[in-house]
């Protein structure tokens, strides 16, 4: 049995601002952006850039369905880092981000697994950036 994770969702206040964020800052690439009129919403997804021929998890930017997902803007973790995006190069990506006004919250660290700082999102959900350590199962190559 083959399996993947293909996305996750991700709770956001508004689409055209969530894609400004993750592509015109993170360089996310827009995969897909749908309108789907039978329930007044897009299908957006957004996905870290990778390497050629590898297809990794993508993010479905989601707005709440309705009032009780709104407090989760930002909180999706509960305060934990949610998620943790793998890089080839740290330095570089940690230098663009700074450059480019991303909020550090806890700055770079050498860690037994390798490389990392926290972020945070343009809504507050917190973000390792990591480079794995040479050999470790999680390391981005950049082939």
């Amino acid at each position: 049995m083959a399996q993947r994770i293909s996305n996750v969702a991700l709770i956001v206040r508004d689409y055209d601002e969530a894609i400004a964020f993750y592509c015109g800052v993170l360089g996310f690439e827009l995969q897909e952006d749908t309108y789907q009129p039978e329930q007044d919403k897009r299908w957006v997804v957004v996905r870290p850039r990778d390497v050629p021929g590898n297809s990794g998890t993508g993010i479905v930017l989601a707005r709440p369905s309705n009032a009780a997902q709104e407090p989760f803007i930002g909180q999706q973790g509960g305060g934990r880092v949610f998620m943790f995006l793998a890089t080839d190069d740290f330095n570089r990506d940690f230098a663009d981000y700074r450059a480019k006004g991303v909020a550090f919250v806890r700055e770079p660290q050498v860690m037994p697994y390798g490389k990392v700082a926290v972020f945070a999102d343009l809504y507050g959900n917190l973000w390792d950036l990591v480079q794995f350590s040479d050999g470790h199962p999680l390391a981005v190559s950049s082939r």
